[in-house]
Formats: structure tokens, sequence, C-alpha cells
């Protein structure tokens, strides 16, 4: 068995976890039962989520070691769903490394994508009824999803200029989206300013990010869980500053 193969292969397929958005300690177990089923005598993988280490040691040679550096990425529940899927089979079925890597690339190429029109509905829907699950009304509906619309144009026309900060993506995305709320309802198109903001940053809250990160911590991958604590206070905090900007210039509208 080409033991560069499989570490190629290996490093490719938690390259692909991360950026779906799994877990530190599901990258290292998935990997893990791979080399496990390869036979490989002895493995050892290194993850955080900026980097992705995967070394092999043969019976005899020197060890085969692969990084992978890992860029700013989303989260892909059913990419990584899927992955998990082809982790199973390939435990399974054992095919050589050469084919396993022809199945990950055949995973990526029909990966499916959503279109900037679903995205954007996605985004707009989602403000709309956030608002309405805290008792806002119909038009704030309207609102909402206005202003939920917003935040989706803003987050994609912002990403190729401020690239991975996403933090000042963040900032500049709640102070659209807040003072965008207050001039609906100043022109009489809304009831609640407070209603239609807050449901409408609820697209911007970093809650999967959090329970990720409390998820790792607990299982003691501190660094990957202190890396998303920190990502998730400077999310909120971008948050509060950009609303906070809003609702000073609201007041002298």
């Amino acid at each position: 068995m080409d033991l560069n193969a499989l570490a190629a292969f290996c490093s490719k397929f938690g390259r692909q976890l991360m950026e779906s958005g799994g877990e530190i300690y599901r990258v290292e177990d998935s990997i893990h039962r791979l080399t496990q089923a390869y036979g490989v005598p002895e493995a050892h993988v290194f993850a955080i989520p900026s980097c992705l280490i995967v070394s092999l040691t043969p019976a005899q040679g020197q060890p085969i070691t692969r990084l992978c550096r890992i860029p700013a990425h989303g989260i892909d529940l059913d990419h990584l769903e899927q992955c998990n899927a082809l982790c199973r089979r390939l435990c399974r079925e054992v095919p050589p490394p050469e084919q396993a890597l022809q199945l990950l690339d055949d995973l990526i190429v029909t990966r499916p994508r959503y279109s900037n029109a679903a995205v954007l509905f996605g985004h707009a829907i989602t403000g709309g009824f956030f608002t309405l699950f805290f008792g806002g009304s119909v038009m704030d509906f309207v609102c909402g999803c206005l202003c939920g619309l917003l935040i989706g144009l803003s987050t994609r026309f912002l990403t190729p200029i401020a690239g991975s900060n996403a933090f000042f993506r963040t900032l500049l995305s709640a102070a659209l989206s807040s003072l965008l709320a207050q001039l609906l309802v100043l022109s009489g198109l809304g009831h609640s300013a407070d209603t239609i903001t807050i449901g409408a940053l609820m697209l911007l809250v970093p809650g999967v990010a959090l329970t990720t990160a409390m998820r790792e911590i607990m299982a003691g991958d501190l660094i990957s869980g202190l890396s998303h604590t920190t990502e998730s206070v400077l999310t909120a905090t971008a948050i509060a500053l950009g609303t906070g900007a809003a609702l000073a210039l609201g007041t002298l509208l």
C-alpha cells in the first residue's frame, strides 16, 4: 500500500471535514479510524481550527507527514454528513488509497451549492420569522425580511473586501441592518425598531461557534475551544458595536 497516497487522502479528507464545520474530535477520530482500517502501524493526527497535521509511520522507514493550512470557513452540515458517510464506507470496504481519493474528489465536485437568490431568500425569511418570534407584528415581519435581506447583501458584498476579517464584516452588517430598521419605523412601515433589529441580528449571532467551543473545551481540546470562544466573543462585540453605532446615529434622525 502506498502510504504517501494514504497520507494525501487523509489530509484532504480532514480538511473537508474542518471546512464543513466539523469538530476537532470528529476530524481526529475519523482519520484515526481510517488509518486503523488501512492497517497503518502508527498514526498521529493533530488538528486546530487553522491547521491539520497527519503523520503516518510505516513498519520500516521514515514517517510520512502532511500539513494543511485551513482557511476561514463556514458550516455545511450536508457536506459534513456526506464526508462522515464516506468515512464509514471506506472503513468498511477499504479500497486502495487512490480510489478513496477519487471518491472524495467526486464528493467535492458534486457538492450542492445554493444560488445567490436562494441564500438571500434564506436571510430574508429568517430575519422575518425571528422578528415574529420576538413578538413583532405582520408589518414588523416585512421589515425583518428587508433587514435580513440587507444583512445577506452586505455580507456577500463585504466578503471580497474584508476577506477573512469577519469582525469588520459583522460590525458593518449589524450597523446597516439596525439603521435600516430605524428608518423603516420612522417611515411608518414598521412598529417596533427593537424587535425588528433583534430579529434580523439573529442571523449574525455565533450560536454554532459557541456551542462547538463548549463541546471542545469539555472534550479537552482547549486550543480549539478557546479559539472558537474568542471568535464568538469578537463576533458578539462586533454586533454590539455596530448596533450601538446605528442606534446613536438613529437618535440624530
